[in-house]
């Protein structure tokens, strides 16, 4: 045994003194020690990576994902149960003109907007009684005069010109602040609130009628005639006509997979289908109507034109499809946004219901054809402002470029009608795609405007870092301060970021190979060199109602939904991109253009990362503004940054975002998301129905009548008198 164990140890030395067998061994033996100081040693753990928390090499990282995740919604529904038993658990609920507080707290500019409401009647429901409510610019003052036309009133359905919408002055007492957004930072003024006769009686809620003292046929009403009389109007007041696409280029307009440029013929055919489509809309969409009344000239404002500023023009398309039942109270909202919107703001907005007609077999593109799906799914009134789609012009016009179905789908391609709209009324510099089952409790032109004004106040510098995040004023402070602007920007360094390879901000469009980008280039090279001041007074291309956010990481369900962005040397995986939930947002012409034009080369994304991608990838200006959000529970500030900015740098986006698969239920109590409940019951019992026990005739007469302050509200669905009893449902719900 004793010569068995030396000629072990004879050839195990031979072996270790082989010059091929030392270096893997010492390897091997680091290795090990390794291990065991990593065992030991904390802070060496955190430097490396791959053990980070103890994790074991056997488990695969999927798992390990899926398990954090878990445990992530396992404290969330902790939380959210825990609060249902503390203070402020459904505050959002049964807020009445009984409690108004805070009635005279406001801003002497908004204090100039409240006036007398000489034509209302003294309600009998409430002891306050309601004022007038004019957000509008001061038209036809010295000051307007000076550097526009004058304004020109214009007649509403019944022949006279509307009233002012009325308001309360105050709030409810027992309301909560929003968990997300501001009013003060969007401008809007947080202590009016809005009850359903003084802010839709005129709309229908209550009986009107007309000159004659005649009940008013709403049947009748020729909206799209209204709307046209107001632009023409007021025609000296905008820039009628706009440009051409200037990005549409036949010798650009895309690339095969290997890099070719597309044959004389396919740039023939593409060119010829191209003015194929431009005639099918100019002859359905833009189909030139009477205007019964004639259009009187604006008196001169006495200055020379060269002073005049020409305003810019919106159109809001608000989303609609065959089948659609079209409630009273859809009605209604549709003619306060056609009020409020076109006919007081004398023609700087124009609605239109944009229609999708879902009958494949249906031969829409025949003037029988067109008007048949007008009579059969569109209410008589607004049949004259309706533009009507179908799969089939959108295949004709993008079927080249995106040969995959699933990528002209709605569910994927939504804004591509919406760019065949840009390309057809050019005349608009701004374009709204406006969700049906969404809800403004407030004023529509009020809240439009102050977003618009917010957008055009902020700098680019960061701008892309607060846009990925919502905004929580009792955790991040001023929003306009340098401390947030800073807090932001150091948060975000050290991260993996797009930009033109200065610094950590996203700074101008990326460097990508296969994006040419068509945005204006930063004035300096380094963005600590920019005082705040780029992009100030620029309007932007796209606003956006919620964060901005990175999807990569997110587990959000299209994440990765792309088509081309790709060449031999760059893979779409490593496309920078951006996304948004929900899809209401106004885009810019110049936006729309470079959408329509990527499409037309094959380069597109999912409906909820398309416009959001472009702007980021061209360089353009994109905003999110912080509307109020509110929650029905007494979330902290630290809880809701916590759980929906929890991404890597205070972000939205990344790994454990609340927009990924599994962790929307966090939304279930918010008043804005496409998977929120609040919204349905919040309305309901403000239009006076019963709902989880609040709201109804009964209920009203012991309480009051329901009153809210300015929010968005979404979704809505089919708004109607509910039975007795009737509750929302409230429990959480995960994807």
């Amino acid at each position: 045994m004793l010569v068995k164990a030396g000629v072990v140890k004879t050839q195990t030395r031979r072996v270790l003194a082989r010059p091929r067998t030392v270096l893997p061994t010492v390897f091997v033996f680091l290795f090990v020690c390794l291990l065991v100081v990593v065992h030991q040693n904390e802070p060496l753990r955190q430097k490396v990576p791959y053990l980070r928390d103890g994790k074991s090499f056997d488990r695969d990282p999927s798992e390990r994902r899926e398990q954090e995740l878990g445990a992530q919604r396992t404290l969330f529904e902790e939380e959210h149960r825990l609060l249902e038993s503390k203070p402020g658990h459904n505050t959002i609920f049964g807020n009445t003109l009984v409690s108004l507080t805070g009635q005279h707290d406001r801003d002497p500019s908004d204090e100039a907007k409240l006036g007398p409401a000489p034509n209302t009647t003294i309600v009998s429901f409430s002891k306050a009684q309601p004022v007038a409510f004019n957000p509008y610019p001061q038209y036809n003052t010295a000051e307007w005069l000076s550097r526009h036309a004058p304004h020109v009133a214009c007649p509403g359905p019944a022949g006279r010109v509307l009233e002012d919408v009325r308001v309360f002055r105050g709030r409810p007492a027992g309301f909560p602040e929003p968990g997300f957004g501001s009013y003060s930072v969007l401008g809007l003024d947080r202590n009016l609130c809005f009850e359903r006769e003084t802010r839709l009686g005129q709309y229908g809620l209550l009986p009107v009628v007309d000159d004659d003292g005649e009940p008013l046929d709403w049947e009748k009403v020729d909206w799209g005639e209204l709307q046209e009389r107001c632009v023409a109007l007021n025609q000296a007041r905008f820039v009628m006509e706009g440009p051409k696409n200037e990005y549409l280029n036949v010798q650009e307009d895309g690339e095969d997979e290997d890099g070719e440029e597309p044959s004389s013929d396919a740039k023939r055919a593409a060119e010829k289908e191209g003015d194929s489509v431009d005639q099918t809309l100019r002859r359905f969409w833009r189909k030139p109507r009477p205007v019964k009344s004639q259009h009187k000239q604006p008196a001169s404002s006495g200055n020379n034109d060269t002073a005049i500023e020409r305003e810019p023009r919106t159109a809001l398309l608000l989303r609609s499809y065959t089948g659609k039942i079209y409630t009273d109270n859809d009605k209604q909202v549709i003619r306060s946004l056609i009020a409020e919107l076109n006919l007081r703001s004398g023609g700087e907005f124009t609605v239109y219901l944009f229609v999708q007609i879902r009958d494949n077999e249906h031969n829409l593109w025949t003037d029988e054809g067109y008007q048949a799906a007008l009579e059969a799914h569109v209410p008589a009134e607004f049949r004259s402002i309706s533009v009507l789609w179908n799969d089939a012009l959108i295949t004709r016009a993008y079927g080249a470029g995106l040969p995959s179905v699933k990528a002209r789908k709605v569910y994927h391609g939504q804004f591509l009608p919406v760019q065949l709209f840009a390309q057809a009324f050019r005349e608009y510099e701004f374009v709204w795609n406006w969700e049906m089952d969404s809800r403004v409790v407030g004023h529509h032109y009020d809240v439009l405007a102050r977003m618009g004004e917010f957008a055009r106040r902020q700098p680019r510098r960061g701008l892309w870092e607060r846009n990925e995040r919502y905004y929580i004023p009792s955790v991040h402070g001023d929003f306009d301060s340098a401390g947030f602007r800073e807090q932001v920007e150091q948060r975000a360094a050290g991260r993996r970021r797009v930009g033109s390879g200065m610094g950590d901000l996203v700074w101008g469009a990326p460097k990508i190979p296969v994006v040419d980008p068509v945005g204006p280039k930063p004035p300096v090279e380094d963005p600590q060199d920019d005082d705040y001041a780029w992009g100030v007074g620029e309007d932007a291309d796209l606003i956006e109602l919620a964060p901005i956010f990175d999807p990569v990481n997110s587990n959000w369900v299209m994440r990765n939904t792309i088509w081309g962005y790709r060449s031999r040397d760059f893979s779409w995986g490593r496309l920078p991109r951006r996304a948004t939930i929900v899809t209401q947002s106004r885009l810019s012409r110049r936006l729309l253009d470079v959408m329509h034009r990527e499409d037309l080369r094959g380069n597109h994304a999912a409906s909820e990362m398309v416009a959001q991608t472009v702007a980021l990838l061209h360089g353009l200006k994109a905003v999110y503004a912080p509307m109020p959000v509110f929650f029905d529970r007494a979330w902290s500030g630290e809880q809701l940054d916590k759980w929906f900015n929890g991404g890597p740098g205070g972000q939205s986006g990344s790994f454990g975002s609340a927009f990924g698969w599994g962790q929307e239920g966090r939304f279930g109590g918010a008043t804005w998301y496409y998977r929120a409940t609040p919204p349905q019951r919040l309305y309901n019992n403000w239009m006076g129905y019963e709902d989880t026990g609040i709201g109804g005739a009964e209920w009203e007469a012991k309480h009051g009548r329901t009153c809210l302050p300015t929010m968005m509200l979404h979704p809505i669905k089919d708004i109607k008198p509910t039975e007795k009893g009737y509750k929302s449902e409230s429990k959480l719900t995960y994807a």
